[in-house]
């Protein structure tokens, strides 16, 4: 049997990441906030945690206290090493996402919080849509260029592959407006975002394709006052790893009273 190729480049990976410019990972701000917001509500308190990153700068600041791990396809934490893992914007880079979870789970001690932040379905439909379709009208062809990003409901299904407990996925979709594409486009590279997959064309995009891609997008996602429009949607995973002090659902046909007294109304028979 062959071995499948890898979704991403980790060298070409790692080189975009070194490039990263701090002012640009405002998105990764937005994230710390939010997870802060969610830590926030949970009435526990966590004394070791620890941060899955590829930009351990920032996460670091916000979680001074949390150990921080790179990406990698092993990651290195200890067996119920912590109570508190948080994998931070990058699951839509790795080539085994699911694994990247499970490794977080038995990180985790029983009860343990997961938090995951990552790039939804909807990031950058616009540009995709727009390098798709001036692909095609110059070139005849299409390459694979934004890397995949999973629906909500794809990802809050990775959360019970994983063998998480109580699992919930929610989005905050942002939407963040450019001068024009160019400047998404340049946006990008500085995020340590630009295109990293190992499918991906090996030589420079032709100067064509980019200025239709850059028309079409002013044409059709413009504010109406001469900018354009990027969507960015960040997907939230919780999941507790399982502990016998937790809900659990009763069993089918347990209830003791009927839903139609609790809503006080008539119940009626189906018809055949």
């Amino acid at each position: 049997m062959t071995t499948p190729a890898p979704l991403t480049d980790q060298i070409a990976l790692e080189f975009r990441r070194a490039r990263a410019q701090p002012e640009a990972l405002f998105l990764h701000q937005q994230a710390i906030d939010e997870i802060q917001d969610r830590l926030a509500m949970v009435n526990k308190s966590f004394t070791d945690a620890a941060v899955v990153t590829d930009f351990p700068g920032v996460w670091a600041a916000a979680f001074p206290d949390a150990a921080v791990a790179p990406v990698t396809d092993t990651l290195p934490f200890g067996v119920q090493a912590h109570d508190l893992v948080m994998h931070a914007m990058a699951l839509h880079w790795t080539n085994d996402p699911v694994g990247q979870l499970v490794q977080c789970r038995r990180a985790l001690r029983p009860d343990g919080l997961f938090i995951g932040a990552a790039f939804g379905g909807q990031t950058l439909q616009e540009l995709r849509a727009c390098l798709g379709q001036a692909e095609v009208a110059v070139t005849g062809g299409i390459s694979p260029r934004v890397a995949p990003m999973g629906e909500l409901r794809d990802m809050g299904g990775l959360l019970q592959r994983a063998g998480f407990a109580l699992p919930v996925a929610d989005s905050v979709p942002l939407t963040v407006s450019y001068r024009d594409a160019w400047a998404l486009m340049r946006d990008l590279r500085a995020m340590g975002e630009a295109n990293a997959l190992h499918a991906r064309l090996r030589t420079p995009t032709a100067r064509s394709v980019l200025n239709a891609a850059a028309d079409l997008y002013q044409t059709h996602f413009n504010d109406g006052e001469g900018r354009v429009l990027a969507t960015f949607e960040l997907v939230f995973l919780t999941g507790w790893a399982p502990d016998d002090s937790q809900q659990k659902p009763l069993r089918p046909g347990s209830a003791q009273q009927r839903l139609a007294d609790a809503l006080n109304t008539d119940e009626t028979k189906l018809r055949n």
